[in-house]
This record gives C-alpha cells, structure tokens and sequence, in this order.
C-alpha cells in the first residue's frame, strides 16, 4: 500500500503536526519547570519539603497516565482516524494548561486547590498519551517509501524543542520581573500557562485544514477499519508479540536515556553540581540548541541502514559513558581543587541573623574569585547555643558557580543529548513499520509511554532515591539507566530485525 503525497503537502503534513506536538510538549513540562513555584502556591504553608513532593507527585500522575491515555486515544485514533483524534488531544491539552494558570491559590479556596491540579494535570497526561502516536502515524503515512525514517524525526525533535521551549519562556519571564511578583499568588509564574492557550489556538487553526492520512482514508473507504482496535492489538498473539518487543527492546531504553540526557542531567547540574537555576538551564539550553539536527541526522541515518543498529548504538555509548561523564561534571566543579590551583580573592561578605524555630543562626555569604576567572558564593551557617540548649552545626553551602570551562559543561550535556538523538531520532518509524496500518495507532502508542512514561519517567526519581539511600557514592543514580538500558540493548541485539519496511 502505497502513498503518494506531494512535496509540498508533506512539508505542510510535517509542520502542522510537529508544531502541535512541540506545543503539547511544552504544556506538559512547563508545570514541572515551576514545581517549587507551584508548591507554595497550592499547598498550605509550614512544611515546605512536603509541599514539593506533593507537586512533584501531581506531576509525576502525569507520566503515569500516558499509558492510558494510548490506548483510549489510540482506539480512537484507529476507529475514527487520525486528524480528528490528536485534534482533539491538542485541544484537551492546551486547555488544561491554560486552566492551570486560572486555578486560584491554597489561600483562596482551600484543598480544592491541589485537587483541582491534579485533575487538570492527570487530562494533561491522557492528552500526551494520544497525540504522539496520532502525529507520528500521520506523518509516517504520508511519507514516500524509503523516506520514513527522515519525515518522522521531525516529530522527534519537538519533545527537545517543547522543553527548549518551556525554559526559554520561564527564564524571559523571569528575567524582565522581580522574584516577589513572579512567585505572587497571581504573579510571572501564570504567564507560561497563559501563553499556551495563543499556541493552542494557532495549532487548532493549521491543523482544521488538514487532511486526513492517506492510507486511513483508504483503508475506510474499503470497509477495512478495525472494528475492535484493542482486541487485534493486545489479544492476537503475533502482535502483542511485536508490542512486547518495542517495549522491551526498544522504547524501555530509549525512554531511560532521553530522561538521564534532558531531566536528571539537569538535576544533577543543579543538586551535585550545585550550579544555579540559570547556569544549569542555560548549559542546557546551549546542549539542545546544538544537538537538535541530529535528531533529523539520525532518522535520516535509519533510512540507509536500518533503526536497530542506530538506536542500539545510541543505548551502548550511553552505557558506556555515562559514569565518566557525570564523574566529570563533578571533578569539573570541585571548588577545591579550583582554590588549591588558584589564588583566591574575596570580593564581599555579608552576614545576616536568621531565625530558625526556636533557633538564631547566624549566615556568612562569602563571594569568591580566583585567578582563573571563576567566582562561587559560600554560605556558612556558624555553631551556635540555640534557645533550646541544642548545639547547631554549621555547614557551608557552595553555589552561583561561575565555571572555569562553562563550553566543557556544554560539550559533555550535550554529549548526553546526542545519545538521546540516536535513541529518539528513529523510534517513530521504527514503530511504525512494527503494525498493519487498521490497528497502528493503538499498538505503537502504548509501548512508546511505558517505555517512555514509566520506565523513563522513573528516573529522576529513582535517581534522587538512590542518591540519598547509599550517599557515599554521588554517581549511584545512574546506575537504574544503566541498567534499563543494558537490558534494552540486550533484547533489542538479539531479537530486532534491522528490516525497513513501507506496509
């Protein structure tokens, strides 16, 4: 079954779809980029750490619902088709999100608050668990035979440039306005849930004048549909077969190492590191900019000699490499080592009274340059007989790091994005060409979110979890990508086939 849509058709197919992927992206991960903004805003006061958790919990419902998500929006996707279905999951996403930034504060309605969130949040994920597979089989069905790889990475790149974008809009709002009046109760913050909906409705509007996949189209007008999707994918043996192989040998290690190049990397710059906010997201920022092409690189690349063995290299280099870089990062960053090899001088110091419960501590900032032009601020918070008898232990804190080799830093994130590139650069095809076209959209879609939703959304999690339960090593966090990834690489050598197909 062939297709023969023109140049011009497919170039507008590619930009309507990827554009309104890019936007349901950036709806998803803004909320994650103001967690702690977000928190004191939607949970009461006096347990700060618990406030967190419970926004990072609202978030992380997100990626637990994506499964779900594949499949009722995929049943549709296949029943219905697929123009109208990620039509509909464009418009559910992007006014969730804009009502996110409508929901009044803890102070003003109590728990409805949080509540109301995280049901805006959970029709969030079931929006996303529909949209990639509708738009990655559009595209895919309207590409020429030998071509697939190639017009589906530009879909791939909009999970990048959708967080690209969520920073990018953050960091301008936060720039042009003070910390009070972004963090107020109706302050900066809102702004990036307001703009969405002025994406939304640019999407919607180039999307209405699209046609639907060729293919669907035939196969309809032949009475060929599926009249029972869920049943053909998951209880006809041979395919849920191929579902369990994407999963298990494809998108499980794909999902891992897009989550360690783009979220726990940027953690990681963050918590070990102890860079801030705006230094770990512009090093991020720069690593995205420079390694997008390659997405399109590498789908490219899948065309010529198959999605297996440019996604298995991908996993094996992330395996391999991994420990060295973040080891690097680290060892990088060892103001130390910077002191031991530098002259110091000190620029400023201030010190401020705190109150702590019961408690009085007394804070030292010290700024510090050295010879080699880096400069880093240390808090020191000294011993002191508090009002309760207790002795407080004071600890010095290091951050606002200006680094020695900021264009390494660069260079080794974006390492970690490369890999992602040749891990994401390909999978759309990939699961594509696994299914007959009457049941794609509901068979490709659910392996790609566990692969990506649980297993890759675990990550910063289980890496947080890990770092805090055995802390004498800073890197053992990654050892859970690793490991998913070594396992993936594994099935995927021995039971994939390299064959690029055009049903």
């Amino acid at each position: 079954m062939k297709q023969t849509t023109g140049s011009g058709t497919l170039r507008k197919v590619i930009g309507a779809s990827s554009l309104g992927t890019l936007i349901e992206w950036y709806d998803f991960y803004i909320f994650g980029m103001l967690a702690k903004t977000i928190s004191t805003e939607f949970f009461p006061e006096g347990n700060s750490t618990a406030a967190l958790l419970s926004t990072l919990a609202i978030f992380a419902a997100g990626f637990i619902v994506r499964p779900f998500g594949a499949i009722f929006f995929g049943r549709l996707g296949d029943l219905l088709g697929r123009k109208s279905t990620f039509l509909l999951t464009l418009v559910l996403m992007g006014g969730s999100t804009f009502l996110i930034g409508l929901v009044p504060g803890y102070h003003s309605i109590g728990m409805a608050a949080p509540l109301i969130v995280l049901l805006l949040r959970l029709l969030q994920g079931l929006a996303l668990g529909g949209e990639y597979g509708g738009a990655a089989t559009y595209v895919a069905e309207h590409a020429p035979p030998g071509k697939r790889g190639f017009y589906t990475s530009w879909i791939q790149t909009t999970a990048t440039l959708g967080l690209f974008l969520a920073l990018g809009v953050i960091m301008l709002v936060k720039m042009n306005i003070s910390d009070e009046k972004f963090n107020a109760e109706w302050g900066g913050w809102r702004y990036p849930f307001w703009f969405s909906i002025i994406l939304v409705i640019v999407s919607v509007y180039i999307r209405l004048k699209m046609q639907e996949s060729p293919l669907f189209a035939q196969l309809k007008s032949e009475g060929k549909i599926a009249k029972n999707p869920l049943k053909e994918s998951f209880r006809k043996k041979g395919n849920f077969k191929m579902v369990l192989l994407a999963l298990f040998g494809a998108t499980m290690g794909q999902g891992v190492v897009w989550y360690t190049g783009q979220f726990y990397a940027q953690s990681f710059l963050e918590t070990k590191v102890a860079l801030s906010f705006e230094q770990s997201r512009l090093i991020l920022l720069w690593a995205i900019v420079l390694a997008t092409p390659f997405f399109i690189f590498f789908g490219w690349l899948s065309d010529k000699i198959g999605r297996k063995w440019v996604m298995l290299a991908g996993m094996l280099l992330a395996i391999v490499t991994y420990r060295p870089i973040f080891n690097q990062l680290l060892e990088d960053a060892d103001v130390q080592q910077w002191s031991a090899e530098n002259s110091t001088t000190t620029v400023k110091q201030q010190t401020k009274l705190l109150a702590h419960s019961t408690d009085s501590l007394i804070l030292t900032t010290t700024l510090y340059k050295l010879s080699n032009g880096a400069q880093y601020a240390k808090e020191q918070t000294d011993t002191l007989q508090s009002a309760s008898g207790k002795i407080l232990e004071g600890k010095p804190v290091i951050k606002n790091k200006v680094l020695p080799h900021t264009g390494k830093y660069v260079l080794l994130v974006f390492l970690l994005i490369f890999y992602v590139t040749m891990v994401y650069g390909p999978i759309a095809a990939f699961l594509v060409e696994l299914f007959p076209v009457h049941i794609r959209y509901t068979s490709m879609s659910l392996p790609y979110h566990i692969g990506n939703g649980v297993f890759g959304g675990l990550v910063p999690f289980i890496g947080v979890l890990l770092q805090t339960t055995f802390t004498t090593d800073p890197l053992i966090g990654l050892w859970y990508p690793i490991g998913i990834a070594a396992l993936c690489f594994v099935i995927g050598l021995v039971y994939l086939n390299n064959k690029v197909t055009d049903h």
